[in-house]
């Protein structure tokens, strides 16, 4: 299964030929505006050894889109070796031909990456298993997640780690939409977040994506996401039926001007803010 594995909707009014949209690149875009694989990366190495003792090696990136965290991983030293697992080609093929292709030789031979659905895939066991970016909230129900849960837990190397991430916050019940400039080597541009629609019977959450371009132009709906809000008391529980034996959530600082400093600290109990991102960690 895959974050990315919907299609990109045709934008209305059809875009302008020369316009700073008709030439973007979408999955560029999300990386540029969702992705921050190293201080991912950062997140998982310092974790794990803090929890495990020693370094980790072998990495699986589930949901892995274009593989920007696997690179990532191959890139920190010559020993470490990821594999991702996206049930999307044409995202996969994308990653192999922008991502995996830029590395040097040497590390892009240890960067594996595999068409199969997490649910099916029968990869050999890994030091950490990651799945970020809440992709597992497209598994909407609950016996289809712990079936998740209990594959991850068997696939990962006797004292292996699961690393996941989730949002929540009484905003996250509710259609919004956030907006915030994203910097690169062109104009830049806009990344838009929209929540379209929360069904509080199902948990059912309808999210997009869009881009809005200096020249006037847009992409709407680059990005779809057909969820489910699951909450952080129902993932814990779920990971614990599925045998794991220790769950630690990580939730983000704030600086001195209220905004997030990109820190993630272990804690027992967290306030109930508009909105929150935290990271999860599942030990075997």
């Amino acid at each position: 299964m895959s974050v990315f594995a919907m299609p990109f909707p045709m934008p209305s009014p059809p875009l302008a030929p020369s316009s700073l949209a008709a030439a973007a690149d979408p999955l560029r875009l999300y990386e540029l505006a969702v992705q921050c694989p190293a201080a991912e990366v950062d997140f998982l190495d310092r974790r794990f050894r803090l929890l495990r003792g020693r370094r980790a090696h072998s990495l699986r990136e589930d949901f892995c889109g274009t593989a920007a965290v696997c690179c990532e991983w191959v890139r920190r030293r010559p020993g470490n070796r990821a594999l991702g697992l996206d049930i999307d080609p044409a995202v996969l093929a994308w990653g192999e031909r922008h991502n995996v292709a830029a590395l040097p030789a040497a590390q892009a031979r240890r960067v594996f990456l595999q068409c199969a659905d997490v649910l099916a895939a029968q990869p050999a066991p890994v030091d950490i298993v990651a799945a970020m970016n809440f992709s597992y909230w497209l598994l909407k129900e609950r016996a289809a997640l712990l079936r998740y849960f209990q594959r991850v837990h068997a696939q990962l190397c006797p004292d292996g780690v699961f690393f996941l991430d989730a949002y929540g916050g009484y905003d996250a019940f509710r259609r919004l939409r956030e907006r915030r400039t994203v910097a690169d080597d062109g104009a830049g541009f806009t990344y838009i977040w929209e929540q379209a629609a929360y069904d509080p019977i199902t948990a059912a959450l309808r999210c997009h994506i869009h881009f809005a371009f200096p020249d006037g132009s847009r992409l709407e709906q680059a990005f779809t996401y057909n969820w489910r809000l699951w909450t952080l008391a129902e993932v814990r529980e779920l990971l614990h039926e599925a045998g794991f034996v220790r769950v630690h959530c990580y939730w983000q600082g704030w600086d001195a001007n209220g905004e997030p400093d990109g820190r993630f600290e272990p804690v027992q109990q967290a306030e109930p803010d508009a909105g929150w991102v935290c990271y999860l960690s599942a030990e075997k």
